[in-house]
């Protein structure tokens, strides 16, 4: 195979190929006695290779040590291994479709916090009409940021806990009582008597494991720290006396 026809083959440019060979990723063939570069299909699995592996989000030097791992073994390994790649990536390219044809199909279409996981996506839906609400509005936005950067077993619980506390029409409602509470302490400075209610009324609504204790162990104290930044003196308060009641009941 020419250049062209080997980058035709494995989906890249020419250009792709000459700087592997720059950097030293891809071996370059000898010249043959017209001057031309013959590949074989050697060069055509390890391109491939090196394709798959930087479509996977490897820098090149670790495609690098990818590769030198892979020199001692024969075609049939690597072939096999490059098999068996395409077949996790098809498994994953599945399950992100079957995703998103959930979130299409869903009652209400895709939430405004965009994509999230089908269960999150249904419990919003069940809330949305307390959309008017700015504080539900933020709320609903912290929880899909939150479900997007936790582990997997902490995202599980996240929804678990979403779901106890927004998963029937009287916890709604009551999410609804401590949203509209909480909108009006919008101006309001945090000695404001309001807040006390607002407390109350909230800590009503969190289920126990939805929000870590102050001092708890592996807290993200940086995080509430953000979190309490982006609301009225008042509100903050507000969550802030209740995340004290949610203490003082655990113990």
């Amino acid at each position: 195979m020419r250049i062209g026809e080997l980058a035709g083959v494995v989906g890249v440019t020419t250009r792709a190929v000459r700087h592997y060979h720059h950097v030293g990723l891809l071996p370059e063939p000898e010249r043959r006695a017209n001057g031309y570069r013959e590949y074989g299909l050697r060069h055509a699995v390890v391109l491939a290779r090196i394709r798959r592996l930087t479509e996977l989000g490897l820098g090149l030097a670790e495609v690098r040590d990818v590769l030198a791992d892979d020199a001692g073994k024969d075609l049939v390994e690597v072939l096999t291994e490059l098999d068996e790649d395409l077949a996790r990536q098809e498994q994953a390219l599945r399950e992100r479709r079957a995703r998103l044809r959930t979130l299409l199909d869903a009652e209400g279409g895709v939430p405004a916090e965009g994509p999230v996981s089908p269960e999150l996506a249904a419990l919003f839906a069940g809330t949305a009409h307390l959309s008017d609400s700015p504080m539900a509005a933020k709320d609903r936005e912290i929880i899909a940021f939150l479900e997007t950067a936790m582990p997997a077993g902490d995202r599980e619980r996240l929804v678990s806990s979403v779901g106890e506390a927004l998963g029937s029409p009287g916890a709604v409602a009551r999410a609804g009582e401590a949203y509209a509470l909480l909108d009006a302490l919008s101006g309001a400075e945090p000695d404001d008597p309001r807040v006390a209610e607002a407390a109350r009324v909230l800590a009503d609504c969190i289920p126990p494991g939805l929000f870590p204790q102050p001092g708890e162990r592996g807290q993200d104290d940086g995080f509430l720290r953000a979190f309490y930044d982006d609301l009225a003196p008042a509100q903050a308060e507000a969550v802030r006396r209740a995340l004290r009641i949610l203490g003082e009941e655990r113990r």
